[in-house]
């Protein structure tokens, strides 16, 4: 699940990129001379590839449009309409001047003249495109800081199914196997809670033990907290090690129990 957050704030890196290279490619289908040469004198040997790369804008925006779209209805769905505005054109617009210039028009290569001369140019559309960008910007601000608390949620939905699991397990009397999982859930959660305090534990393979150790040195947890969530982690250790005494039933259900407590309680 954590990799698939990755894979969605990457891709939303991505549209924002393709997005500055679309504003710098209308920028130069706007003032050809002027960007060519700016660009000449800021990359010097390397202007030609650059200017090379630089996308369609009539042939790519509309995908683009399409995928930044979908992005803001997801993650900030109140900004969908600004963002459609700066496209569309005004249904009551009468006239076209700067202001009511849209990215649709400018897809048309609409431009308004008056008796010979350009008064509203295609350029109007840059500031209407620069818009979209940041409201894009804004969505990604927003996923940024929820992203914790995304994985958090998707965290505990995935701990309460294998603390099911673990308590089918122990239902059949698979004592060691239901401790085992209940150990894992217990582990990833502390491991979950010390990264979201930002604490960091010494050793490259901590167990349940240096996780509490670390988050009661923190004063994340207090003593109490620290005593019970070790009693589970001694309960663990008899299910991950076949030479100690098989682990009870009543031991099982307590440490499943606890756990379930813990992942509740423990944040």
């Amino acid at each position: 699940m954590t990799s698939t957050l990755e894979r969605f704030k990457t891709d939303l890196d991505s549209l924002l990129q393709r997005g500055d290279s679309l504003q710098m490619a209308m920028q130069r289908e706007c003032r050809p001379e002027a960007f060519e040469t700016a660009v000449k004198t800021q990359l010097k040997t390397k202007a030609a590839e650059f200017l090379k790369k630089l996308p369609d804008f009539k042939k790519d925006y509309q995908r683009w449009y399409t995928e930044a779209q979908a992005v803001i209805r997801q993650l900030i769905p109140g900004r969908l309409n600004d963002f459609v505005r700066h496209y569309e054109k005004p249904k009551s617009r009468k006239e076209i001047d700067f202001e009511s210039y849209r990215i649709e028009d400018y897809l048309q290569g609409l431009q308004v003249t008056r008796l010979g001369d350009v008064v509203v140019s295609k350029s109007a559309a840059i500031n209407q495109f620069d818009q979209q960008l940041a409201i894009l910007a804004a969505a990604k601000a927003r996923f940024e800081s929820s992203l914790l608390d995304i994985k958090q949620m998707l965290q505990a939905d995935l701990f309460d199914s294998e603390l099911q699991a673990a308590e089918h397990l122990a239902k059949f009397k698979f004592v060691r196997a239901a401790g085992a999982l209940g150990g894992v859930v217990l582990e990833r959660h502390l491991e979950q809670v010390t990264a979201a305090h930002g604490i960091a534990v010494g050793k490259k393979n901590p167990t349940i033990s240096d996780f509490n150790e670390a988050l009661k040195a923190a004063a994340v947890i207090d003593v109490p907290q620290w005593r019970f969530t070790q009693h589970l982690a001694d309960i663990r250790n008899l299910c991950d090690h076949a030479r100690m005494p098989e682990p009870t039933q009543e031991q099982i259900a307590d440490l499943l129990a606890g756990v379930a407590k813990v992942i509740k309680t423990v944040l």
